[in-house]
């Protein structure tokens, strides 16, 4: 009797270790619907090229193209004042007329010394001709009509140093003297600005400045106007600003509008950065690793894990730089559970 209990135990035990081994539904455990080392379904991306940009707003300002404050060079009083506030004058014009009546009748006094001096002269050459007198005696009044000559273009000079007079065709501005002011070479008697040629300075931000050439045309707008206008650059600076971290550039703009008034703000539209055939493909196919970032190809189904280059990023693509060309295809689903070299399997390429 106990024999038959034994036989039986060992039987029940048998029994149960076999059920272990099986699920209800009979396949055997650990299945997951597919055999152990089958492929895994993916999505698949094909890489195609098209337009990525980064725009960006930056601020500037309207500047006459030349710009200068009208100051004398000598001190005096003034005696005449051609001065129209607002109006426009053309280059050499005389502004301002300071007192020169010591400087008139020095210049008479030397007129009238050369007169004698030339004379002396004349006759002294013709006495050396005749061995009247010696050649030193002729070299001194040979010099001494020089020396008056010299000092007669000095005080000319002083007497053209009495004349403000307009360095170049512009609009006059505000005037700060009134006739009979006495003034000195300090004072800011008006200014003077070239506005029928306008030029729109801004900086670009340090990572675009190898991007920006001369000749590159800018778009931008001011305040009060719908319209877009443009400008081409002429000069760049040769140094980043240390404070703002950019480099300055000045364009020449090319409309004319009334709109358009020296000293204005500008909103200068940029966009370095523009690539009609760039590389893209979905951020989310883009690994992070700790020294640069991968994407996965799909290869002959083989996952390969690819080292690539980014550049701009927009809310859903990714500029490709290096890595991968047009027409590779990509996975861009169950990354995180994919390796290196694994067999894939495409559920789906968009």
């Amino acid at each position: 009797m106990r024999k038959q209990t034994g036989w039986l135990l060992l039987l029940v035990l048998a029994l149960a270790c076999g059920d272990k081994k099986t699920t209800k539904s009979g396949t055997p455990a650990g299945g997951g619907g597919r055999q152990q080392g089958g492929p895994l379904a993916v999505v698949g991306h094909v890489v195609k090229t098209g337009p990525v940009s980064e725009p960006i707003q930056l601020p500037g300002n309207l500047l006459a193209m030349e710009e200068t404050n009208i100051q004398p060079e000598v001190s005096g009083r003034v005696v005449a004042l051609n001065l129209r506030e607002g109006s426009v004058v053309t280059a050499g014009t005389l502004l301002v007329k300071l007192f020169d009546g010591d400087l008139q009748a020095q210049l008479k006094k030397l007129e009238v010394q050369l007169q004698i001096a030339e004379k002396t002269e004349e006759r002294n050459r013709e006495l050396l001709r005749i061995s009247g007198i010696s050649q030193q005696d002729y070299d001194l009044s040979f010099l001494q009509v020089s020396n008056i000559k010299a000092d007669i273009e000095l005080i000319r000079t002083s007497i053209a140093k009495t004349e403000i007079r307009a360095p170049f065709t512009g609009t006059i501005g505000f005037k700060n003297i009134s006739p009979g002011a006495y003034i000195t070479p300090t004072t800011i008697v008006t200014s003077i600005r070239q506005i029928n040629q306008l030029k729109l300075q801004f900086s670009v931000p340090e990572k675009y400045t190898s991007r920006i050439r001369t000749g590159d045309r800018i778009r931008f707008s001011v305040e009060g106007s719908p319209r877009k206008y443009t400008a081409r650059v002429y000069a760049t600076e040769s140094i980043v600003n240390e404070l703002n971290r950019g480099m300055n550039l000045r364009c020449l703009v090319e409309e004319k509008d009334a709109s358009l008034v020296a000293g204005a703000f500008a909103k200068v539209d940029v966009d370095f950065a523009r690539n009609d055939q760039a590389i893209l493909v979905p951020s989310q196919a883009i690994l992070p690793q700790a020294r640069g970032k991968k994407v996965v190809v799909f290869r002959d189904g083989i996952a390969s894990f690819t080292d690539v280059k980014t550049g701009i990023r927009d809310s859903a693509n990714v500029e490709i730089i290096s890595g991968i060309r047009p027409g590779d295809t990509i996975v861009i689903t169950g990354l995180l559970g994919i390796k290196p070299d694994a067999p894939l399997k495409l559920s789906k390429v968009q």
